[in-house]
């Protein structure tokens, strides 16, 4: 199911017209705006064989870095960005932080430039300011920062459904604010909107795509007690699945209870019996 989406904070950026955020705002043309967009693709699966550049100057196939068992955080941004990358990462490295799982050890992260002109030597320094950024250590290879050839970073966009475009007049892209979580076989299974990500919002997703491989098992009872709301733009309450589970817990506490009185029953009739034949 494909459904288009614009993204809230972007559109409150562009209608402020605040002078330091010229790299995401639109002024001659309302048409411009028709090319930012995020197409949503869920269930689809992006092309793991493409081919990018890491932060040490080394080729990897996307396809390298989705490994068995762990769901992947992907997101498309450019290095030189003047604004708005800055705040969607910042705010992973800030969701990241809060969260318990590790990237690496429980999920892969993977950061991919828009703009082919930026040097592996730009995705060094930005993965080394985000990863600095989320205050707890982690496999290096856990969150990869990768740069491309056009072709490479047009298709992927394609596959996710994420639309930007450049403005020549500025030298700058725009782009919609939103992060992609996938599986281990880079099957889409969920977006997320916005610059600021709660820890919650990205466990629950992580387990989403992990269908419960990660995680404990308050963690797939959890991820039975909510649902991804597009409206609230994140994982609320799912009323009917929590009453299942408070009807189940119910039946078990009263199932123990009636369990107890039972045995003491039994005990003191057999005591009884045992006394009228000493």
């Amino acid at each position: 199911m494909k459904r288009n989406f614009i993204i809230p904070g972007l559109i409150i950026l562009l209608c402020f017209n605040y002078s330091n955020l010229t790299s995401q705002i639109v002024q001659k043309d309302v048409s411009e705006l028709q090319k930012i967009d995020v197409i949503e693709h869920l269930g689809e699966k992006i092309p793991l064989s493409l081919n990018f550049t890491g932060p040490k100057g080394e080729e990897i196939p996307l396809g390298a870095l989705f490994k068995e068992g762990k769901p992947v955080l992907l997101t498309m941004a450019y290095y030189e960005c003047p604004m708005l990358c800055t705040f969607v990462l910042n705010g992973l490295s800030k969701g990241i932080a809060d969260l318990d799982f590790l990237p690496g050890e429980d999920f892969q992260m993977i950061t991919i430039s828009i703009d082919p002109g930026e040097t592996w030597q730009l995705a060094a320094g930005k993965k080394a300011n985000q990863t600095a950024a989320v205050g707890k250590s982690f496999p290096e290879d856990g969150w990869e920062f990768l740069v491309g050839p056009k072709e490479s970073s047009e298709r992927l966009a394609n596959a996710l459904g994420f639309k930007y475009y450049y403005d020549e007049e500025r030298d700058e892209y725009a782009h919609p604010a939103v992060s992609f979580v996938l599986t281990e076989d880079g099957m889409i299974t969920r977006y997320l909107y916005g610059i600021e990500y709660r820890a919650q919002d990205l466990r629950l997703a992580l387990l989403e795509a992990s269908e419960g491989r990660i995680g404990n098992t308050f963690d797939k009872i959890l991820l039975y007690c909510y649902h991804y709301d597009p409206e609230a733009g994140g994982y609320v309450i799912f009323a009917g699945n929590v009453m299942r589970i408070g009807g189940v817990i119910t039946m078990i506490l009263l199932g123990g209870t009636l369990g107890i009185f039972w045995y003491r029953e039994v005990r003191r009739r057999t005591r009884t019996a045992d006394e009228k034949h000493a």
